[in-house]
């Protein structure tokens, strides 16, 4: 044998010892354990959603910040039994490291209740909090603080199960689900304010809220959109100033806390292919990421996650889309959509519909064809969120005329999600044990990682 090839052979042989015993090293080395974990989802958001706020608002030269963070992976999403998961089964796998089916909620396909990481966290003696824009009873936020076979059964139910597991500062909309519906029924609110919390309904009460526990429902609802705030005079606070006020209660434990932070309302304005709603709401994403990480920063005992359930209608950026007609609508297509239906959710008046497009969206359509959108939007029927139809519809005839990266109407009637995708979702992490957040992942990966960090088996 040449004296060569005994080396290349040799050199190889040496190249592998080092290979392996740098993978048994990474497998061994000792993982930071911080002391709190902050836990961001942004409902929906997509590499499609981050990109159009990344252009709207700072440029193709500029970053979100959540793109700044030292550690980036990318998620595959898919559910027990679809490829397309929806926001059930996504949160469920987020919370609990578990797949399960759409529709369900915190637990396994055979219905076997399963702990969430926030219970985990709830066991060690910390306390936990969970902050949205949606409904506090709504799919992610539900995921992680009660258990469910059908999401949109009773969520009345998982108001209960979360007073139950006493989460410590639960922040968000979704008032209607805690008020007595029936004679035999207790009032949720008053039941929360009889186990210690302190209950607030608007941001100047946030503001100077004090205690060990805390309830904020800010409206009946979803939160409103971002863009609609001025416009419908809200008093509504921020992501922002919630997750400044819920990492000001928790802190307040010496033994550490879990803090679950969604922009929910990215996923809505998706569903509606409300372009500019996908930047509004994205941008107050990243804010409350920015707001935690620098939080994080002075504690440095704290590991802060953020990442997605889901992609939303395929969102993308192409080249012949019209950023500045987008950033120039004033109110979202859901706002849009309330000022023109009938309470049968049906168009009836062609001047009115005329009218709020061209003042809203800038959008000058003829009789006829504004009398063809209005015979779609009254004649189709979609298989989910029946009472968004409208919004939806303005949404894709705007993104549509302005040359928007969206899914079609025809897809998302199709889609027993409401147009979810199975696109994969990014992640970012920082902080304590951050580093083991690397290369690509299964959503059921994240809970896990975070449970061997602090050493909680999921």
């Amino acid at each position: 044998m040449k004296k060569n090839t005994i080396c290349f052979l040799l050199c190889g042989l040496l190249i592998g010892e080092y290979s392996f015993t740098s993978s048994v090293f990474a497998q061994t080395k000792e993982i930071s354990k911080p002391k709190n974990v902050i836990y961001m989802i942004g409902d929906g958001m997509g590499f499609g959603q981050m990109e159009i706020a990344r252009l709207f608002e700072h440029g193709k030269s500029g970053k979100l910040f959540m793109e700044t963070l030292p550690n980036v992976a990318y998620v595959h999403t898919d559910s027990a039994n679809q490829f397309v998961t929806d926001s059930a089964a996504g949160g469920t796998a987020l919370a609990t490291g578990f797949k399960t089916n759409n529709e369900m909620i915190g637990m396994k396909p055979n219905k076997q209740e399963i702990d969430s990481i926030l219970d985990k966290f709830k066991n060690d003696g910390k306390k936990t909090g969970i902050i949205t824009t949606s409904s506090v009873t709504d799919a992610t936020p539900a995921a992680f603080t009660a258990s469910v076979s059908d999401r949109w059964a009773n969520q009345r139910d998982i108001a209960s199960q979360q007073l139950k597991n006493q989460v410590d500062v639960l922040l968000g909309g979704g008032a209607n689900k805690f008020k007595k519906t029936a004679p035999d029924e207790k009032d949720l609110i008053t039941e929360f304010q009889k186990n210690g919390y302190t209950f607030v309904t608007n941001k100047e009460e946030l503001a100077t809220a004090k205690g060990e526990k805390l309830l904020g429902l800010f409206n009946q609802s979803h939160m409103n959109f971002k863009i609609d705030r001025d416009e419908k005079k809200s008093k509504e606070p921020s992501l922002t100033e919630m997750t400044e006020k819920g990492l000001e209660i928790l802190a307040q434990n010496p033994n550490g806390f879990f803090l679950m932070v969604e922009g929910a309302r990215i996923d809505h304005a998706s569903h509606s292919a409300d372009i500019t709603s996908i930047w509004k709401e994205t941008i107050e994403f990243d804010q409350a990421v920015q707001y935690a990480v620098e939080w994080a920063k002075k504690k440095q005992d704290t590991l802060v996650v953020v990442t997605a359930d889901h992609e939303t209608m395929g969102i993308s950026e192409p080249e012949p889309i019209n950023i500045k007609a987008l950033k120039n609508i004033s109110v979202s297509s859901s706002y849009m959509a309330d000022l023109v239906k009938t309470k049968d959710k049906k168009i009836e008046d062609i001047r009115k519909m005329k009218e709020v497009l061209q003042r809203y969206a800038h959008l000058q359509l003829n009789n006829q064809a504004i009398t063809d959108f209005i015979n779609t939007c009254n004649h189709e029927n979609e298989m989910v969120y029946q009472e968004s139809h409208i919004a939806w519809e303005i949404g894709s005839l705007i993104a549509a005329h302005n040359h928007a990266g969206v899914s079609s109407n025809e897809n998302r009637l199709l889609s027993s999600t409401g147009g979810h995708t199975g696109n994969p979702v990014p992640l970012f992490a920082f902080g304590d044990g951050s580093e083991e957040f690397e290369g690509v992942l299964n959503n059921v990966d994240v809970p896990r990682i975070i449970g061997k960090i602090m050493g909680y088996p999921l």
